[in-house]
């Protein structure tokens, strides 16, 4: 990835993780409004998934969907959540593996690994380990993982096939990956995937549905679904660019080519 593009995406979530437990509530990395209110029951998180977690995991939720409802985790299971931030989708899994099950959340930004594990004591979670390192570099074992879940950081990875790639080297054989991610359902004008801006908005680096399951295949993943979930309208998108500060970005584009242009979706695969 470009180190101007993966300099900007670490600062802005390192920034996000400072913003948590002060006055203001950190906005969520793809937009307020495709993400929903996760302080309550939301589109993303119902209730049974937000309980017994802190407001400062709440609040640095920067998802667009949720993966662990896609992954259906059970007792005993070990978890890797690419991504992890604040540790959401993390602790969220770790109530499903149970005590003998292991979840790790693997994330290159200091802040939010200082944010999880400070998450992780205050709530006296010992089934959950952070690591720190790049997805597209997976710091574990070849087929050490039962389940791979992500929300809304595949689409920021420049070199998709890479992090894929990466992913089915830690899966177990009959493994699967259940993630959140971006997807793109139309054309869009270039200036998209030449703005840093947009990538660190979740949207730029997005794959079109057919492109993301080329890459899952050509790297060995089979038993492919793609399903959008939550379609973004041009509203949507400006509200990410706000939230961004990249209103100038946004403002050389036409919105009308943007709108519906983007989607979070559930992606699914397997692990022969």
């Amino acid at each position: 990835m470009d180190s101007n593009i993966k300099g900007k995406i670490k600062s802005y979530y390192g920034g996000i993780a400072k913003e948590v437990g002060s006055t203001t509530k950190a906005s969520c990395g793809c937009g307020a409004s495709c993400c929903g209110d996760v302080s309550k029951e939301s589109a993303i998180y119902t209730k049974e998934y937000l309980e017994g977690l802190t407001d400062d995991v709440v609040n640095a939720s920067l998802g667009c969907a949720n993966p662990v409802v896609l992954a259906g985790l059970k007792a005993g299971e070990i978890v890797l959540d690419l991504g992890s931030g604040g540790g959401i989708d993390a602790f969220i899994s770790s109530k499903y593996v149970g005590d003998k099950g292991k979840v790790y959340g693997l994330d290159m930004t200091d802040e939010m690994l200082e944010l999880a594990n400070k998450n992780k004591a205050k709530m006296g979670i010992d089934n959950v380990e952070f690591l720190k390192g790049y997805i597209e570099a997976i710091p574990l074992e070849d087929e050490s993982i039962d389940v791979i879940i992500s929300n809304c950081v595949i689409n920021l990875c420049e070199d998709k096939e890479d992090a894929l790639r990466e992913a089915y080297r830690v899966l177990k054989k009959g493994g699967r990956l259940a993630i959140a991610d971006i997807v793109q359902l139309k054309d869009v004008p270039d200036e998209i995937t030449e703005s840093a801006e947009m990538w660190v908005g979740c949207i730029a680096g997005a794959l079109k549905p057919d492109e993301y399951r080329q890459v899952l295949e050509k790297v060995g993943f089979t038993g492919i679904e793609i399903t959008p979930e939550i379609i973004y309208t041009k509203e949507i998108i400006k509200s990410i660019a706000e939230q961004k500060d990249s209103v100038d970005a946004y403002g050389r584009l036409d919105a009308e080519l943007l709108d519906g242009a983007f989607a979070g979706a559930h992606v699914k695969a397997y692990k022969e």
